[in-house]
């Protein structure tokens, strides 16, 4: 599973991971679902994630799109606006789990979040 943040909302650390736990939870819901075989092998492999940072929102909103387009599991996080930013402000895209070459190839671009 990849992570895509966005790079310039500039959110804390603790806000980050929340927003990643969310992708993460709803993806995996999704998948189970959706692709439950592939679930279980990406749970059982050890439920890899990586975090990229994608540099503003168009850039977000293409990735979904593409990842949406390949059939790949994908969700994207709104926030509800309780703490850091306004509500509906969109911050991190979920892909997978799914086969690591197909998720690799939308998002093998992006910088590790540091």
């Amino acid at each position: 599973m990849v992570l895509v943040t966005r790079a310039d909302l500039n959110l804390s650390k603790g806000k980050l991971a929340a927003q990643c736990g969310h992708a993460v939870s709803e993806c995996v819901l999704k998948a189970s679902s959706k692709e439950p075989k592939i679930l279980k092998r990406y749970l059982s492999d050890g439920a890899r994630k990586i975090v990229v940072a994608a540099p503003h929102l168009e850039a977000l909103r293409r990735i979904y799109g593409e990842a949406a387009e390949s059939g790949l599991i994908a969700h994207m996080v709104k926030d509800a606006g309780h703490t850091e930013i306004p509500a509906g402000t969109v911050t991190v895209v979920g892909i997978g789990p799914g086969p690591r070459s197909s998720i690799d190839s939308i998002t093998s671009s992006l910088p590790l979040v540091k």
